[in-house]
């Protein structure tokens, strides 16, 4: 595998990574354990956007494409979802409308969550109304 090949392997894997923070949580509705995985996904996101800390996987990438004599990007965001997914001055509404979907995301799995836990409940209690 030559530098380029690796470059675009490290911007594939940044762009799983981005949709899984941002779906992942619709992953727990089917699979509840998904959501482990999903919480430390989400904080790091929250941890990158709140003090501006730079992925490793941006290093990554650079660093492959240095190697490459190509030029290094700015950033994942910067790069390839600012201004071309939407406008750069829309950055924060971007961001809300992302939060928003997480936090629908979360809400099913809550809501699922006591649905499963109503019906466990009142399968025992159907089960104890017979015994008696």
């Amino acid at each position: 595998m030559g530098w380029k090949e690796l470059a675009t392997a490290f911007l594939v894997l940044h762009f799983a990574f981005m949709a899984y923070v941002l779906l992942g949580g619709f992953l727990a509705w089917k699979w509840p354990k998904a959501l482990w995985f999903h919480l430390p996904a989400i904080g790091w996101g929250i941890a990158l956007i709140a003090f501006g800390l730079n992925c490793p996987l941006t290093y990554a990438e650079n660093w492959a494409r240095t190697n490459a004599g190509e030029a290094k990007t700015r950033g994942f965001i910067d790069t390839y979802i600012e201004g071309v997914l939407y406008p750069e001055r829309y950055v924060h509404v971007a961001q809300a409308v992302l939060a928003l979907i997480v936090l629908v995301s979360y809400v099913g799995i809550f809501v699922l969550w006591r649905r499963r836990r109503a019906k466990a409940g009142a399968v025992e209690l159907h089960g104890e109304q017979i015994r008696s």
